[in-house]
C-alpha cells in the first residue's frame, strides 16, 4: 500500500489487477498453489497470505488516500517530502485502518491456513477437520473448529490489546 501511494503510476498499474486478484476464489486458487509449490508448510503459509493480502492492500492505499490533502499541502509547505508525510501523516493517521484490518484479516488467514491444510497438510487443524469428515468422526471435526475458535479469541484479544496500546484517544 505505502509503494501504490508513493509512485502514482505503479498504483495506476497494479490496483485494477489487486481488485480482480481479491475477487477470485481462494479455495479454487489454493490447489494450483499446492501444485506449483509442493505440499509443503511454504504452500500453505502461501495460501493463507493470499486469502488476505490484496484485500488488506487495497483497504490501506484507499485508507492512505483518504487522509486529510490540505494536512499534505500544509507539510509540503514547511519543506517536508514524501518521506515525511508518510512518516508524520500516513501511517499515524491510518492506525485505525491498520488494526481494523487487522482484526478482519484475522480469520480470513486462518481460512487459508485450513484450505491449505485440506489440501496438501499430513497434520495440523485442517488435516484433523478433513480426516474427520472422512471417517465420520464427527469429534474431530468439533475440536478442529473449537480450537480454530480459541486461536481466533487469542488472536482477537491481542490485537485489542494493540488497539488499546496504538490508539489511545
Amino acid at each position: 500500500a505505502i509503494l501504490l501511494w508513493c509512485f502514482k503510476g505503479l498504483s495506476d498499474c497494479l490496483e485494477p489487477f489487486m481488485v480482480v486478484l481479491n475477487s477470485l476464489p481462494k479455495s479454487a486458487l489454493a490447489p494450483m498453489l499446492i501444485v506449483w509449490l509442493g505440499t509443503n508448510t511454504k504452500a500453505i503459509i502461501i495460501t493463507a497470505v493470499s486469502v488476505a493480502i490484496f484485500g488488506m492492500i487495497i483497504n490501506l492505499y484507499t485508507g492512505f488516500l483518504g487522509i486529510d490533502k490540505e494536512k499534505i499541502t500544509l507539510i509540503r509547505t514547511l519543506g517536508g517530502n514524501k518521506w515525511h508525510i508518510l512518516c508524520k501523516l500516513i501511517i499515524p493517521g491510518s492506525k485505525k485502518i491498520i488494526i481494523s484490518n487487522m482484526k478482519v484479516n484475522i480469520g480470513l488467514c486462518l481460512v487459508g491456513v485450513i484450505i491449505g491444510e485440506f489440501l496438501a497438510a499430513k497434520k495440523g487443524l485442517g488435516y484433523l477437520i478433513i480426516y474427520g469428515s472422512q471417517v465420520f468422526k464427527m469429534s474431530y471435526v468439533v475440536l478442529g473448529i473449537v480450537i480454530l475458535c480459541i486461536i481466533s479469541t487469542i488472536l482477537f484479544a491481542l490485537i485489542n490489546i494493540i488497539q488499546n496500546l496504538f490508539l489511545k484517544d
